[in-house]
């Protein structure tokens, strides 16, 4: 089970970014947000147990300031 929502953070990592029509540091900061909010909340999760759900809030959470910084840089940016 635990590896299973582990896969399922990874793809949806992915699949987020492309599913948006933002600039490309939106969609980067997205996708690298996922990343690494995945490792930091599977690391955290694992502490108390569950790796899987600290992996999943993690890239949801990472994925949303991801995209709001590289939405900030792709306005600066004039995208």
């Amino acid at each position: 089970m635990k590896n299973t929502l582990a896969i399922l953070a990874v793809a949806a990592a992915f699949a987020l970014p492309s599913c948006s029509n933002q600039g490309p540091n939106t969609n980067s900061g997205m996708a690298t947000g996922a990343l690494l909010g995945a490792g930091t909340g599977a690391i955290i999760g694992n502490q108390s147990g569950h790796a899987g759900q600290g992996a999943l809030i993690g890239a949801g959470a990472g994925t949303l300031i991801g995209g709001a910084y590289g939405k900030s840089k792709d306005q600066q940016e004039g995208y």
